[in-house]
């Protein structure tokens, strides 16, 4: 690296770390399994117990189950949290840290899907942590390397990917922040609580 060149790992890794660490993780802290579970409209896909969805599949390999649907329903279902975090904990880190970090291989046919807020918020940060390694391992040399054939644009530098998977991050919590409010401006039981 050439002295006048910025260091980019640091600057991509603190694009998520920053508005974790600042913005979403404390927005985070004592989701309830009500909210985690909260249907705000009929029919809303979820994480259930094994047996109990009426979507299309019913994806997962333990005692919970994702709600899905292949070809997606136009228009897309409405997602609870514990759909969001479920998307967010398989599809946008632990399928990317199998892929890229030498993680185990995770897929949403394969997970075991968290039955508690509590739980699905430990595999959040335990699939962010393997995530951020991972980043911090490719140091400057591997982000502009190629993706490779486990993503759709494997000629793509690998900081498109940091970028794409941060976007990702950023987009889906914010959507679970607003649902936490929603609920907690909603729900009678939890009107005048403070977050």
């Amino acid at each position: 690296m050439n002295a006048d060149e910025p260091d980019w790992n640091p600057t991509l890794r603190g694009q998520w770390e920053v508005h974790w660490n600042h913005q979403l993780r404390a927005r985070l802290d004592g989701l309830t399994d009500d909210e985690y579970f909260w249907s705000p409209v009929p029919d809303a896909w979820s994480v259930r117990p094994r047996g109990s969805s009426t979507a299309p599949l019913q994806l997962g390999a333990g005692d919970f189950t994702m709600d899905h649907a292949f070809p997606a329903p136009a228009p897309a279902a409405f997602t609870t949290i514990a759909w969001r975090l479920g998307h967010v904990i398989v599809g946008v880190l632990a399928a990317r840290n199998a892929a890229h970090f030498g993680a185990p291989a995770a897929s949403y046919e394969t997970w075991d899907y968290a039955g508690s807020a509590a739980a699905a918020l430990d595999q959040l940060q335990a699939q962010l942590d393997v995530w951020l390694t991972g980043v911090r391992g490719l140091g400057e040399a591997g982000l502009p390397a190629p993706m490779g054939a486990k993503e759709p644009f494997p000629a793509a530098p690998m900081a498109d990917l940091v970028l794409h998977i941060h976007r990702e991050l950023i987009h889906h919590l914010s959507e679970v922040c607003l649902l936490r409010d929603l609920y907690l401006h909603t729900q009678p039981a939890t009107n005048g609580a403070t977050r």
